[in-house]
């Protein structure tokens, strides 16, 4: 059940609902998980500074039950994360902060319980 926590100083205007929807897919893919336990936020039109710079950026925070434990998990994620923004948004790499957040079962509340016991 992961969470993609989408932060940029970008407009509104730049984060259409196909956009969402594409970042969905797109996190599914590169986590392997299914689409359906895939939960976006994206907050936009923040102020926010990269490195002392008010230009364009996004910070993401990715968390996740198993798939964002190791640095080689989490270098292979950030590359496809890298090209999807980069891609999509026009932003330099420079200008996307990722944090990754791995969780443990007990941590994620759904359906009146815990995900160790659904």
């Amino acid at each position: 059940m992961p969470f993609i926590d989408l932060e940029s100083n970008l407009p509104a205007s730049r984060f259409s609902e196909e956009l969402v929807n594409k970042l969905c897919c797109a996190a599914a893919t590169i986590l392997d998980k299914p689409k359906e336990r895939i939960n976006v936020t994206v907050k936009h039109g923040l102020l926010m500074a990269v490195g002392g710079s008010m230009a364009p950026c996004v910070q993401l925070a990715v968390s996740s039950i198993g798939v964002v434990g190791t640095a080689e998990q989490n270098k292979q994620h950030s590359a496809k994360f890298f090209e999807f923004f980069t891609q999509e948004l026009g932003i330099t790499a420079d200008r996307i902060l990722i944090r990754f957040y791995p969780v443990e079962k007990w941590q994620i509340g759904k359906n009146g319980t815990v995900m160790t016991f659904l």
